[in-house]
């Protein structure tokens, strides 16, 4: 009988790893882990569940009980890895349609439940993590502002540079000439 377990704070591959080491440090046998989730190939105990808590609490993850917090963590994950990992300019539908398949639920109740929960809109938080990675992409230096606005999925130049100065205050080529980094980890996000 396998366990699911939900966790928050997970925004990365780093995060994976270390998930799985805790996991695995609590003598449990992991089957797998993702942004978000580890499945465990046995049902721990009251007490091994708080022992896992408190290990994941230590390298700044939180366990998550609560079927809301879950489903927002959820969220937030399918928007990392899609904005971070995924490649948005083969994208053919839109945010909404894909997130309510992803979590097989209607768009309009995830969006009431993010908003109440964060205090900010799904959409304000996919414009955070893309102006985020626009950021990392400039900071890299390899491509150009072009090729960023098409591999994230803008229609424009003109519409990247827009909600880049909307979001930081700074034209993407004035962040660019700045010598220290304004970037933030994910999970300040």
């Amino acid at each position: 009988m396998s366990t699911v377990l939900h966790i928050k704070n997970m925004v990365c591959p780093r995060c994976i790893k270390m998930v799985r080491y805790v996991l695995e440090h609590e003598g449990q046998e992991v089957q797998d882990v993702t942004l978000g989730k580890a499945v465990l190939d046995t049902n721990p105990d009251a007490e091994a569940t708080q022992r896992i808590a408190k290990a994941l609490e230590e390298e700044g993850f939180v366990l998550l009980d609560d079927r809301k917090t879950q489903i927002v963590e959820a969220i937030k994950n399918f928007v990392v890895e899609t904005v971070h990992y995924g490649e948005l300019d083969e994208m053919n539908e839109n945010f909404s349609t894909l997130l309510s398949q992803k979590l097989q639920k209607d768009y309009h109740m995830l969006s009431k439940l993010f908003s109440e929960t964060e205090n900010t809109t799904i959409e304000q938080f996919i414009i955070q993590q893309k102006i985020e990675r626009v950021k990392e992409l400039l900071v890299y230096g390899e491509l150009t502002l072009s090729e960023i606005a098409y591999k994230l999925g803008y229609s424009s130049v003109a519409h990247l540079s827009g909600q880049f100065k909307k979001v930081t205050g700074l034209t993407p080529s004035h962040f660019k000439q700045l010598k220290e980094e304004k970037r933030r980890p994910l999970d300040n996000i």
